[in-house]
């Protein structure tokens, strides 16, 4: 009988009878996690969607061998015995019910539960005297091993090398399309656009406190702007561009830290060393722009370069002229 709500059976309590019924609920649960993850991956993943299916249907077989042995020892009841009713039998973490899980985050998951299986099987075995109990844990053990066995060889079907590589590129370009292209018009539009007000102030002013004061306003607001904007202006049904707020967070967080950059130095007391740090600092995030568009967006470096360093640089002698007039 299952105890209290607020209590959990030991292991060493278990009869054979309960820990057959447990082994047979959690090979259910586990081709249930499977089918799961082949069909949120079936449109975009449909050779890890397969070999998925054929582990759950792996999964299914085990299953139906442990309720016939189950029917001839103990008879035709299975008590309902689940993991989260046991103490120290392992539990499958909820990150499999997010729905952002990368596929290679799936086949580490995978992996893990069968690992899981068979590493709790093995040491129960271990620790129990009973002739017949250890016969029937080393046996559960065994077949968990199986499993991994057998998820090897689905993975060598359906995983071939055009299926993975066609699959990783696929994840690499919803990356680029989630992440990289609103962080990069996010770092751009932050470390561009709040140069004139930036420098404008310095100049005008030669406070370096209200200077940074100015910038940390321009960064702070044109982040909010940015991160709005890239989430309202496309739910990424359509365009297959991810999550809004993903989106939406990436552009906000990079426009912010594009303007903090150069704002920062006037932290520094001293108007000309503030001002010096700020420009070397301006350098180098006009060059990293640069390189990140041809990193991930495939820009050719020298014309990435002379697009965002030249434009960083006009609106760098703008501020500067407008704040010295």
């Amino acid at each position: 009988m299952i105890p209290p709500f607020s209590s959990k059976m030991h292991f060493r309590d278990l009869s054979e009878a309960e820990i057959l019924a447990l082994a047979i609920s959690s090979e259910e649960d586990d081709s249930r996690i499977y089918r799961n993850f082949a069909s949120r991956l079936q449109a975009d993943y449909p050779a890890t969607s397969a070999m998925f299916m054929d582990m759950a249907a792996e999964e299914d077989r085990h299953r139906q061998s442990l309720i016939a042995l189950y029917r001839i020892r103990f008879g035709p009841t299975i008590p309902l015995i689940r993991r989260a009713h046991v103490t120290g039998f392992y539990e499958r973490k909820p990150e499999w019910l997010l729905d952002n899980l990368s596929v290679a985050r799936v086949r580490e998951i995978v992996g893990e539960m069968e690992q899981e299986a068979r590493t709790f099987y093995e040491k129960a075995a271990a620790r129990v005297g009973d002739a017949e109990l250890r016969r029937l844990l080393g046996d559960l053990a065994a077949a968990e091993a199986g499993h991994e066995r057998r998820a090897g060889e689905l993975a060598a079907r359906h995983l071939t090398e055009e299926a993975v590589e066609a699959e990783d590129h696929h994840e690499h370009r919803q990356f680029i399309l989630t992440w990289v292209q609103p962080g990069l018009a996010g770092l751009m539009d932050g470390s561009v656009s709040t140069l004139a007000p930036i420098f404008a102030a310095a100049f005008a002013t030669g406070d370096t406190w209200n200077t940074f004061l100015v910038g940390l306003a321009a960064s702070v607001g044109a982040g909010i702007s940015m991160g709005f904007t890239e989430a309202a202006s496309d739910d990424g049904e359509l365009s297959g561009r991810g999550s809004p707020f993903k989106r939406g967070v990436a552009s906000g967080v990079m426009t912010t830290i594009g303007g903090l950059g150069h704002a920062m130095p006037y932290l520094i007391p001293d108007f000309w060393t503030a001002t010096t740090i700020a420009v070397v600092v301006v350098f180098f995030e006009l060059w990293s722009i640069a390189w990140i568009q041809n990193r991930f967006m495939k820009t050719p470096f020298w014309r990435a370069a002379l697009q965002v360093v030249l434009g960083g640089g006009l609106v760098l002698a703008a501020g500067i002229l407008i704040g010295s007039g």
